[in-house]
């Protein structure tokens, strides 16, 4: 297993669109970002990562080809990012729908929530997004410490 970081992102648009699936929405921040892709015998999983402010560093997205779901690939991403962000920064922070398919995912990696941003779905997404059959409406908001 190797995680590298890519400067072509926009290559890797069918596995960003997993994790959000509105084009224009990672528009917002995929040039001011860093891409790292896991490879395991061919690209298992992608993660996008902006610096924020006070010291946090925010996964815009995580996304792992569907047919390698819980093999572990999302959670070496996470822990790539904590070992090499560690010291530069304090916080790696998610920001998520409230949905029973992903909140606990992050909870086993370490985060616990912080907050929520009432609407996001709604007033951000030009479609209702749907994950685990439940309508996604906030977004929540998970930090760990780094």
């Amino acid at each position: 297993m190797e995680i590298i970081q890519v400067d072509e992102k926009k290559q890797f648009l069918p596995l960003l669109l997993l994790a959000d699936e509105q084009e224009d929405m990672i528009d917002r921040y995929i040039e001011n970002s860093v891409m790292y892709v896991l490879t395991d015998h061919g690209i298992k999983a992608e993660c996008v990562v902006t610096e924020e402010e006070n010291g946090i560093l925010e996964i815009k997205n995580i996304a792992v080809v569907p047919s390698f779901h819980r093999k572990g690939y999302g959670k070496a991403l996470i822990d790539f990012l904590a070992m090499k962000y560690k010291g530069r920064y304090s916080i790696l922070q998610v920001g998520t729908g409230d949905s029973p398919c992903t909140i606990p995912f992050y909870e086993k990696c370490g985060f616990v929530r912080t907050h929520r941003v009432k609407n996001f779905f709604i007033d951000h997404y030009d479609h209702p997004i749907y994950e685990c059959g439940i309508q996604l409406i906030d977004m929540i908001y998970l930090q760990k410490k780094l």
